[in-house]
């Protein structure tokens, strides 16, 4: 009986083998869905009559995964909201405060076993870390093992627990097999982004992901404004008579170059600032200033030239296809393939990434004036916003805008840039992209005066 159990289960482990090896070759080549429950932001649709004609003949149709419109749109403020600088939790929070369903609550049929509570920080989490929101088809991440009860009882049985596998185990299709809701390159940007903070380990990720504290003062321009002589961002400095921005240089690191030309204190006030910045980007929405604004930001495609993410994604797609040519060449030249097989799957890994990166990254010059135009008509509130009645609104308004704000105090003055995100309609759905208008024509220039006591509007132009 020993000798039969050995080998009925030494056959079931080769059956699990065999099926485990064709569905990564139907991930990889085809970018079939395996089924199981879609992540969120998904949906599973009928796909059509089986590809296998036998299962076709029987009724299975294939299924593929579709868009859920408005759960793809949180997936992608979740990721913004990741790149801005905010926590798991900070996210988490902003969402059960707009009323926004959790996973579980949405879909409860798939999850008869959660408790639909509101999102939670594990539940970013576990959206910041799928890959599949870029479109491509993963398998494997997670791997089912069997545990026995006891070790020494081998007859009290066994239980199953999922464990997340190891890289090298998981698969990933060729090609885009679904709609993208992310891109490559911002996925890949938060996951560097989330390798750096844990990088110091359980007490560093913690501090760093924490929730946006309760402030007593609205600071509008939070983090958008530095200072020109050591480029730092400028910390909010309330006063009686109005809210201020300051550059302390007692907190520059000793030996510092900049310590040469810095004042011991750099200030610059938030009214004038805000009335200057409002008035200018109100003018670039204006109705009838429209056409100027597109041409403008379409000119500045002309200007842009290739990231240095693009030039990298190119010169690491060139050094995995030399490897790939360097160890074809070593087996006709008799090295043996199976010693090979390990770096040969890392130089195909990498040349996959690159290409994926390549193809995701959007060309400069992909942005007609219909497109900016249509970017703009939804933005028909900008100029409600811009009165300041609910600062939360203008705060938000202004982190869509990428404003940037450098304050010169020799000049003294402020040199304003934004640029716009422009929504394209692609085959795999609406992606947005960044289109930096030229600091000739998009910034502005403000004069103003850093003492404490003045009062003075300020003269820009």
């Amino acid at each position: 009986m020993s000798v039969l159990g050995g080998m009925s289960e030494s056959e079931r482990q080769h059956v699990q083998a065999r099926v485990r090896a064709a569905m990564d070759s139907q991930v990889i080549n085809e970018g079939r869905h395996q089924g199981g429950r879609a992540a969120y932001g998904y949906m599973v649709v009928d796909g059509g009559p089986h590809p296998n004609p036998r299962k076709a003949a029987e009724g299975f149709r294939l299924r593929v995964l579709a868009l859920d419109e408005f759960a793809a749109e949180v997936v992608r403020r979740i990721f913004r909201e990741y790149l801005r600088g905010n926590g798991d939790r900070a996210i988490a929070k902003g969402l059960n405060e707009d009323g926004i369903l959790c996973p579980s609550a949405r879909r409860p049929e798939q999850n008869r076993r959660r408790q639909a509570d509101g999102w939670q920080g594990s539940t970013v989490r576990a959206i910041l870390e799928n890959p599949k929101y870029t479109g491509y088809a993963f398998f494997g991440r997670w791997a089912r093992q069997e545990m026995l009860l006891d070790p020494d009882d081998v007859s009290a049985g066994h239980v199953i627990r999922f464990r997340r596998a190891a890289p090298d185990k998981v698969v990933r299709s060729r090609r885009p097999a679904h709609p993208a809701i992310v891109s490559v390159e911002d996925f890949t940007r938060v996951q560097l982004k989330r390798k750096g903070k844990s990088a110091g380990g359980l007490p560093s990720a913690r501090k760093t992901e924490r929730t946006g504290r309760a402030t007593k003062h609205t600071y509008l321009f939070r983090e958008l404004i530095r200072c020109s002589v050591c480029k730092r961002k400028m910390e909010g400095s309330p006063r009686a008579h109005g809210m201020y921005y300051r550059c302390p240089a007692r907190t520059l690191a000793p030996g510092s170059p900049a310590l040469v030309d810095h004042p011991p204190t750099v200030y610059v006030r938030e009214d004038p600032l805000l009335e200057a910045v409002n008035e200018w980007l109100g003018g670039l929405f204006h109705p009838k200033n429209r056409d100027r604004t597109v041409r403008m930001m379409v000119g500045s495609q002309e200007k842009m030239t290739p990231s240095s993410d693009h030039d990298q994604a190119e010169r690491r797609l060139k050094e995995a296809e030399a490897k790939l040519k360097r160890f074809q060449a070593a087996v006709e030249a008799g090295i043996d393939p199976f010693a090979l097989v390990e770096v040969i799957n890392q130089a195909q890994a990498e040349r996959a990434a690159a290409r994926a990166e390549l193809d995701n990254a959007p060309a400069p010059d992909d942005f007609t004036a219909a497109d900016i135009y249509a970017r703009l008509d939804s933005m028909t509130d900008v100029a409600e916003v811009l009165t300041g009645k609910r600062p939360e609104k203008l705060i938000e308004l202004y982190q869509d805008l990428e404003l940037n704000l450098l304050y010169d105090n020799e000049k003294e003055a402020v040199d304003a840039t934004a640029s716009l995100r422009v929504n394209s309609a692609c085959v795999r759905g609406g992606d947005q992209h960044r289109l930096a208008a030229h600091p000739r024509n998009a910034g502005v220039h403000v004069k103003t005066v850093p003492s404490l006591e003045d009062q003075n509007k300020p003269q820009w132009t």
